[in-house]
């Protein structure tokens, strides 16, 4: 079978939908995807089935037995393997036409040109440390990459609550993870026209249980990594990386649609 119409049949259903040059428009795209936990990997499995021809994944962790309960690459044969490996893999059985970099390290600014040198149509943030969540922002923002984060998916079970707001539009008094984004974001001038994926659900957690460990980067740096670990149910985090993918995906096939 040649690669075209192997591409072509693979893609078939959604080119039913948005039709065959929309499917080959998303085959030329890239998109960044900035963490492969609970939200991440789903959204760029849901870009991978999409079409999207072309994913930079970044992650630095490896699966552990507490993330079985809700993230996608998780299972119990490659408990201590890299996300990034995996996503890659999955992905290359999805379609194996697909271009995936990935970059298996911690973020901070010494691989931030690095992961910016991509040059990605748009940038999916699905990361769960704070600064660096910030960091991407501003520096997407910079560099005129549009970019959706998700900001609120954890300590919640109703994943209907979940929306696509801009942050400035949100009450970050009742989420103290958005109230901190937030707060961080206006000190480095950044107050509206970011776009986030967040939950109007009222967070629980029954217990606050401090996570610490101790990263090293792939040049030897050593990160503290302090927070306090979230709540996370099987329902929301998914969705939350579907309504992303599916985002982008819009965003992507605006020409088709107006």
């Amino acid at each position: 079978m040649e690669v075209n119409q192997e591409i072509s049949e693979i893609y078939s259903r959604n080119e039913l939908y948005w039709g065959k040059e929309a499917q080959k428009l998303l085959f030329s795209k890239k998109v960044l995807i900035a963490g492969l936990g609970g939200v991440g990997a789903y959204a760029a499995e849901a870009l991978a089935r999409s079409g999207v021809g072309n994913l930079v994944l970044l992650d630095f962790d490896k699966v552990t037995l507490s993330n079985i309960n809700r993230q996608l690459l998780a299972l119990h044969k490659d408990i201590g393997r890299y996300k990034t490996e995996l996503m890659k893999e999955r992905i290359e059985q999805i379609n194996p036409h697909i271009h995936v970099e990935i970059i298996t390290d911690f973020y901070t600014e010494s691989i931030k040109d690095k992961l910016f040198s991509t040059n990605p149509d748009f940038i999916i943030d699905a990361i769960d440390i704070l600064m660096a969540k910030c960091d991407i922002i501003e520096n997407s923002i910079k560099r005129n990459i549009p970019i959706i984060s998700s900001i609120g998916a954890g300590n919640r079970i109703d994943p209907e609550q979940l929306c696509i707001k801009d942050l400035s539009e949100i009450k970050t008094h009742k989420c103290p993870f958005i109230k901190n984004v937030a707060y961080r974001l206006r000190n480095r001038g950044i107050t509206e026209g970011i776009t986030i994926v967040t939950s109007t659900e009222k967070p629980q957690n029954l217990e606050k249980r401090e996570h610490e460990e101790v990263v090293t980067t792939n040049d030897g740096r050593k990160i503290d990594i302090k927070k306090f670990t979230p709540a996370s149910t099987p329902f929301v985090s998914p969705v939350a990386g579907y309504m992303m993918a599916s985002y982008v995906v819009r965003e992507f096939l605006k020409e088709f649609y107006s």
